[in-house]
């Protein structure tokens, strides 16, 4: 597979570059994500973790894939501003939930009902 970047522009505000591409692949398949963000990685030199492909579209009888993606300086940059579809699409970790944080919370807090039943039993 050979990747050729045809368009790049740097978005300094949310800390990434963005990229167009061109794949070719002779006799082969529409290429996965992986590959492409190994090989964006490559020509980027950064890490395949700060890469997102936004998209990847192929016509019927083509051997050329056109994409779409995004570098980011750091993973945690990513993590900040894609959508957590994006993050699950391209398999790199997101964010903890904050449903997580709070029931970890909620554990070391006893619960008023336990407390007075507590009470209850010492009486």
């Amino acid at each position: 597979m050979e990747l050729e970047i045809t368009e790049k522009k740097n978005n300094s505000l949310l800390k990434r570059t963005e990229v167009q591409f061109i794949a070719k692949h002779e006799n082969e398949g529409t290429p996965n994500r992986k590959l492409i963000r190994s090989e964006l990685a490559d020509a980027l030199n950064t890490k395949p973790e700060n890469i997102i492909l936004d998209s990847i579209t192929s016509s019927f009888g083509s051997n050329i894939s056109k994409g779409y993606a995004k570098a980011y300086s750091s993973l945690k940059h990513a993590q900040d501003v894609e959508r957590k579809f994006q993050l699950k699409r391209n398999k790199v970790e997101g964010k903890p939930k904050k449903k997580e944080e709070k029931s970890d919370k909620a554990e070391e807090k006893p619960s008023p009902a336990t407390e007075k039943s507590e009470d209850q039993e010492e009486k």
